[in-house]
């Protein structure tokens, strides 16, 4: 599927129909496209099945519940249009993005509760989110924009404008050769990358942010589960900047990251060792059981 993400041929998922790829838009004054208002989920399918396809679209209904912005579907309905969505473009393997947002209506300032809740599901295939980084080690900036004080964001919601601090530290990364940032939090706490959550290893035992001003990924979560299973330690709370020295391994976790390997983190640099290599192989193979 090369080419711009507005001109291809497939089927999206809109307000309760399938409809053709390119007629799949929305009016200029639309209310999200001002003001951020929407939400979305990021999942993958595996051999023809959606990896927590439940838990996700949950998790799409909270985050509209924690914006004021009841969604009217349920979490059977949105799972079916994502199944609609994969049958009618004929894919077993694909990234599914599902987006509720205010849409056009009566109202076009800050509040809007007279505008409809609208939802839509695309998918298209994607391959690996860091390219090669799955052998070498994903290089990583340390970016200068913090994640924020959850007294003044809903942090629980994977709403749209809380990547825009995400967008530009990626930006600046990638502009020095790296492949994402590593973001602190308000307080100065190691929190995450920019669409990731981040774990380390040190003598054996794995430590990884407490998510207590960022969203606890559905991955995070899978591979926390896995860990234990595998009687490996895990310590979840506040890591200070300068333990980052301290530190033999480290790996991002998403569902469009999958298990990432990082080799390196600024100054700071990782092996690609055998515990990363086992979480990541561990999680490949339980994604497409």
């Amino acid at each position: 599927m090369a080419g711009a993400y507005d001109d291809r041929d497939g089927k999206i998922w809109m307000d309760g129909k399938l409809v053709e790829w390119r007629d799949a838009k929305v009016h200029i004054l639309t209310h999200a496209l001002h003001y951020a208002s929407s939400v979305f989920e990021g999942e993958r399918c595996y051999n023809g099945k959606i990896f927590k396809s439940s838990e996700h679209s949950a998790r799409l209904l909270r985050s509209g519940e924690l914006l004021d912005m009841p969604i009217p579907y349920s979490v059977e309905e949105i799972n079916a249009a994502k199944e609609a969505v994969l049958k009618a473009n004929g894919w077993d393997n694909a990234y599914v993005r599902a987006l509720a947002w205010r849409g056009s209506g009566e109202d076009m300032g800050v509040a809007a509760k007279r505008n409809p809740v609208r939802l839509a599901v695309a998918a298209w295939e994607w391959g690996s989110y860091y390219g090669d980084a799955k052998m070498k080690g994903a290089k990583l900036d340390i970016a200068k924009w913090r994640r924020p004080d959850p007294a003044t964001i809903p942090c629980e919601a994977k709403a749209a404008g809380l990547y825009m601090i995400c967008t530009m530290s990626k930006h600046a990364a990638e502009a020095k050769g790296c492949s994402d940032a590593m973001m602190f939090d308000y307080r100065g706490y190691v929190a995450e990358a920019t669409g990731a959550n981040i774990f380390f290893v040190k003598d054996g035992e794995v430590h990884t942010p407490k998510p207590d001003c960022f969203l606890n990924g559905l991955t995070r979560q899978t591979v926390i589960g896995m860990l234990k299973d595998m009687q490996v330690k895990v310590h979840e709370r506040h890591i200070m900047p300068e333990e980052l020295e301290s530190f033999e391994q480290c790996w991002l976790t998403g569902t469009a990251a999958e298990v990432t390997p990082v080799g390196q983190i600024g100054d700071y640099h990782f092996e690609v060792g055998e515990l990363t290599k086992r979480v990541a192989s561990e999680y490949e193979k339980l994604v497409r059981a």
